[in-house]
């Protein structure tokens, strides 16, 4: 059976916590609506298929946000490096710095050494995400002077014991 793909149930005013007016650049919001009877046409919240295998979280669906560099809701698209890493800090406003840890290998004493990298990532408010969760990040055109990345899956913290500055390899 083909998959049907999931809209949102009913419209839902964006959430508006700016000074300028929030809303998607791709829904006329001020479009007439029946009243009483559910219009068959296009859905009020335009959301995309990101590709790559990647799904599209129901709360980018059925939420009520608007974020411009969003890859479900945004014209933001996601090209390059897919990533793993965990999430060190969650202190800017819907950005995350990522840590990945790899290991070097040094010829001369044929052995490796530890190494890691912060990664600053886009995060949509279509997640909720804490110190210590594993993300999966995909790269996108810069979006500020340090972003290049954006949050495109996300799984709960498993270790919480471990600090943060501890090696993992994913």
């Amino acid at each position: 059976m083909p998959a049907v793909p999931r809209i949102a149930k009913e419209h839902v005013e964006c959430d508006q916590h700016e000074k300028a007016y929030q809303s998607q650049a791709a829904v006329f919001v001020a479009r007439k609506r029946t009243i009483g009877a559910q219009r068959a046409g296009k859905p009020m919240r335009w959301i995309k298929n990101v590709g790559l295998g990647i799904r599209t979280p129901a709360a980018a669906i059925e939420g009520a946000y608007v974020d411009k560099k969003c890859p479900f809701t945004g014209d933001v698209s996601i090209r390059g490096r897919i990533l793993k890493g965990l999430v060190i800090s969650t202190k800017m406003k819907r950005t995350v710095i990522v840590r990945r840890d790899y290991l070097h290998y040094i010829t001369k004493y044929r052995r490796f050494e530890k190494r890691h990298k912060n990664i600053a990532a886009h995060c949509s408010p279509a997640f909720t995400i804490q110190d210590g969760d594993v993300v999966t990040i995909g790269q996108c055109r810069p979006l500020s002077k340090t972003v290049r990345f954006n949050v495109v899956a996300h799984e709960p913290a498993v270790h919480t014991k471990a600090g943060k500055k501890s090696f993992r390899v994913f």
